[in-house]
């Protein structure tokens, strides 16, 4: 199929573009003519095309927790927010530390996948923590990296390991730092608001501990360290520190690490819960200025589903995560973008091409001629209410349904293909 994009802004942060033009689409990939009329022609007028976005933090829970999300479904929710490429972590159940679990997610994914997805491999069996796994292996069935996610590798001569010898193999450490004493029993921020609300705390040091050991680690080893989910002051700093000195680490946040702080608990709505948890408005800020001046390198959603009944708990018994496909570009657009944190190039940048480089994903996080037609398209004036009935995941709990957004995306392209357009809704 060839496509013609006409008229549209394209920004393309892999080669500094932005300007008004023409996207020619032909056999997947982008091409600088076409050999024949078009398939079909889009008319960009007052939208903005950029390159597909890459969610490389996410929780599909199939096999296992199929009650919560499938492949299926969570990657339909990922293409309706613009999502053309996700990483699914492998706290699956069984969890994915072999061949056969990866070969059967990418099998699933080709079959009733709607956007790109890449595994991500355990660094440990059973993520126990305890013997590394097959790596390996795990490579070559097709993982892009490998993470115990949830689960800390709390053994250091474990972790010193996975950095040595997943350099072999050109791919990343994803590190949930977490020291599990530190936060033991804890449910939201160690604080005023945890010690009012009578819950228990989590201290922003179980976070920066283990930060600080990774770093080190892969100091000692010149290894891949990629840092998930950042959350507090300490840890920006502690990353910045790092790229300073020139260790090869990088990290991400998340929307709600620079939209919320630990008040939005008061209501005690377990929607507010995640781990690691909201934290105070000095953490907030400096995740913003993190994101700002490039210590933080990715914006990722870490969607975690789960159902009414699993949330609908004591706040202490209710699990961590929220679902984040379907509001991260207009959380990225109006939280930073708008207020000026970032201009639109760089916010992009952090969603596309920076993702691609870290995890070496060829061809994608680019409108470059040569790139896999992968595309997400804008309209920076498109306003809408996130509402509950219109999420596609199968699941709900998101702290932001009842949000009214400007700005979102209006038509997802994957592989040359239109998988999804406001118009259209998913297109089988």
């Amino acid at each position: 199929m060839s496509i013609q994009i006409k008229n549209i802004r394209v920004v393309d942060p892999s080669n500094k573009t932005d300007k008004v033009g023409d996207i020619f689409i032909e056999n997947g990939e982008i091409v600088s003519k076409l050999s024949g009329t078009p398939d079909k022609v889009i008319d960009g007028k007052n939208k903005t095309a950029v390159p597909g976005l890459i969610d490389i933090h996410s929780h599909l829970r199939e096999p296992g927790q199929e009650e919560k999300e499938t492949i299926a479904t969570g990657t339909r929710s990922a293409c309706k927010g613009g999502i053309t490429t996700v990483f699914c972590m492998p706290n699956t159940k069984p969890v994915t530390d072999n061949a056969p679990s990866v070969e059967y997610i990418l099998m699933k994914s080709q079959k009733e996948g709607k956007v790109n997805v890449f595994p991500i491999g355990c660094i440990t069996k059973n993520s126990q923590g305890q013997e590394l796994a097959e790596i390996g292996i795990l490579k070559k069935a097709g993982i892009v990296a490998v993470s115990d996610d949830g689960v800390p590798v709390s053994n250091s001569q474990i972790m010193r390991r996975a950095l040595e010898y997943t350099k072999m193999f050109s791919i990343p450490v994803i590190a949930h730092c977490e020291d599990k004493e530190l936060s033991k029993n804890g449910v939201m921020n160690a604080g005023k608001n945890s010690m009012i609300l009578g819950l228990r705390g989590i201290p922003n040091q179980s976070e920066d501990v283990m930060v600080a050991r990774d770093i080190m680690l892969a100091e000692l080893t010149s290894g891949r360290l990629h840092i998930a989910h950042v959350s507090t002051a300490g840890s920006v700093e502690l990353v910045r520190q790092a790229k300073k000195k020139g260790l090869n680490v990088t990290c991400e946040t998340c929307p709600h690490y620079f939209t919320l702080t630990d008040d939005a608990v008061k209501t005690y709505d377990t929607n507010y819960k995640m781990n690691p948890p909201l934290r105070r408005q000095k953490d907030v800020d400096a995740v913003k200025e993190g994101l700002a001046d490039g210590t933080i390198d990715c914006i990722a959603t870490d969607h975690a589903p789960h159902t009414f009944e699993d949330k609908n708990k004591e706040f202490d018994l209710a699990p961590f995560g929220i679902i984040g496909f379907e509001t991260l570009l207009s959380l990225v657009l109006n939280e930073l973008v708008d207020k000026k944190v970032l201009s639109f190039q760089d916010a992009i940048a952090k969603m596309t091409v920076n993702p691609a480089k870290i995890f070496s994903l060829e061809k994608r996080g680019s409108l470059a001629v040569g790139s896999i037609a992968d595309i997400t398209i804008i309209d920076t004036e498109y306003s809408y209410e996130y509402k509950k009935e219109n999420i596609l995941s199968k699941s709900k709990n998101s702290p932001f349904i009842g949000r009214k957004f400007k700005g979102g995306a209006v038509m997802t392209i994957v592989g040359g293909k239109i998988a999804w357009s406001q118009k259209d809704g998913i297109i089988n």
